[in-house]
């Protein structure tokens, strides 16, 4: 149930304020020192951002898809370490266990993952296997009681803060494919379980991954996602899904971002003797950004709405991932084309907006895979059509 107005929206403009006034003059020591300050952490579990989408019932704000989408358009416009700390309780550190989890594991950990207590980690990604996430061969053995985990996991976000993972291992043969996948609750002090050095990244410093080693890790029966096993690859798809569809949204924010310094400049910068605003060739750049933005953030918005009434939108979802995340590393290079040199020094957030944003087309499925699974969903559309009309 979507949140009455009176309530969600002064939660925006709480949430931009924050924004404006606490993340974005935070930026550059977040940057520096690779970390965000606790106070400023505390402040995040206040406004109550790690339980965007975590039921009421369990401490969240229960925000529908939609109402989600418009909180990270605003969160989006600062730097991407501050959504990347609560993001994966609301996403992927948490949907496994809302949508597929049982009871006992409902009330564990939601109300942590809600208020920040516990941050939660997708572990799924493996040195050989990151697309393909199905050919993944972390093991997950079944030994009396329980299970033994052995295996490496790679570029887990968050995981250097993590206390609770939720893990996908194989408990099926190698060649049952995805139908040998089971998703797992490991809490972080269970023997067995290591998490690497934090990587040294790129960009989005603030934002952390590591390694997750499970070296004769035990777990109980208990700690398989719903119960049931073999049902780890569908549950991380379900994920993935509402997944893409909040960094889309985060890639909006971003753009929003880098338009408004990038006009900004351009009104104050002059150049034979006027704003370099004034010259066509920057209005048509500034123009293709906010358009752009504009088609990105209205696919966002009809997906997430559609979502919301229940309907399948996984071939949607794709599609918005796939444009928003490219749209950004666009508008992202129209900005450091429109600040010159400046665009190019490290003192101008621009310069850093354009490393962080390259990530987004990496990461929850690369562009490349939003491409096949748009393509397969049509594929499977035209045939479903032909033989329908052959009928």
């Amino acid at each position: 149930m979507p949140l009455d107005s009176d309530v969600f929206e002064p939660l925006i403009e709480t949430v931009r304020r924050f924004v404006d006034g606490r993340l974005i003059p935070c930026e550059d020591a977040v940057a520096e020192a690779d970390e965000i300050p606790r106070s400023l952490i505390d402040e995040i579990r206040h406004l109550g951002l790690f339980g965007l989408s975590i039921p009421a019932s369990f401490g969240g704000l229960g925000l529908t898809m939609e109402e989600e989408a418009r909180v990270i358009f605003e969160v989006g416009r600062a730097s991407p370490a501050f959504r990347s700390i609560f993001a994966t309780n609301v996403g992927i550190g948490s949907q496994a266990i809302v949508m597929d989890g049982t009871p006992e594991q409902k009330d564990r950990y939601l109300p942590r993952l809600a208020s920040g207590e516990v941050i939660g980690s997708f572990a799924l990604t493996e040195p050989d296997s990151g697309s393909d996430a199905a050919s993944i061969t972390t093991s997950a053995r079944r030994d009396g009681d329980g299970y033994v985990i052995n295996g490496t996991k790679r570029y887990i976000t968050n995981a250097p803060e993590a206390g609770v993972f939720t893990l996908m291992a194989r408990t099926g043969a190698r060649e049952d494919g995805a139908d040998g996948v089971t998703a797992f609750l490991v809490d972080r002090d269970t023997p067995g379980l290591a998490v690497g050095k934090p990587d040294k990244k790129m960009g989005q410093r603030g934002a952390h991954t590591a390694d997750v080693v499970f070296q004769d890790c035990r777990v109980p029966v208990s700690a398989i996602v719903g119960g049931v096993e073999g049902r780890g690859f569908k549950t991380a798809m379900k994920v993935l899904d509402k997944g893409r569809l909040h960094i889309a949204a985060a890639c909006v924010g971003a753009a929003q971002r880098l338009l408004e310094e990038s006009l900004a400049y351009a009104a104050e910068r002059r150049q034979f003797g006027r704003p370099i605003a004034d010259f066509q060739l920057i209005q048509a750049a500034l123009a293709d950004s906010r358009t752009e933005i504009y088609a990105a953030r209205a696919m966002v918005l009809d997906a997430a709405r559609r979502r919301d009434l229940g309907e399948n939108v996984s071939a949607d979802a794709s599609c918005c991932k796939y444009f928003a995340s490219e749209m950004v590393g666009r508008v992202a290079d129209r900005a450091v084309q429109i600040l010159g040199g400046a665009g190019y020094m490290a003192e101008y957030p621009v310069e850093r907006f354009y490393r962080d944003v390259r990530l987004f087309r990496i990461y929850e499925g690369t562009s490349q895979i939003q491409q096949l699974v748009i393509a397969r969903s049509l594929l499977r559309e035209h045939r479903a059509s032909a033989e329908a009309r052959t009928s």
